[in-house]
């Protein structure tokens, strides 16, 4: 269960970090209040996966669903460029993620 609490944190991660970018510098109100719903979720759900995966795992790979689909959202959402070095550090993250739940034992 600790998996799946740890990717539904990441996704949450994704969200609000969207939100983060629409509520202009927390000047807009409804963007500002999801933004703080749906981080309380994401460390909510972080927390239950670390009562069973190593804190190094855990966080590092919150970080990186976070990262990754930030990045995502980014570029096929907002319209960010998809460079060949943004492209070249996503992959990357994400091949440091798939090592460390290799190298995970949970």
């Amino acid at each position: 269960m600790a998996w799946v609490y740890l990717l539904a944190a990441g996704v949450l991660e994704i969200v609000w970090a969207y939100l983060m970018k629409a509520s202009a510098g927390f000047t807009k109100p409804w963007p500002t209040i999801g933004m703080v719903v749906f981080m309380i979720g994401s460390f909510g759900l972080l927390s239950l996966a670390m009562k069973t995966l190593p804190l190094g795992t855990a966080y590092a790979i919150w970080t990186g669903i976070g990262a990754v689909g930030a990045f995502a959202v980014g570029a096929f959402i907002l319209g960010e460029p998809l460079t060949p070095l943004r492209i070249a550090g996503v992959t990357l993250v994400v091949s440091g993620l798939v090592v460390l739940k290799l190298a995970s034992s949970h």
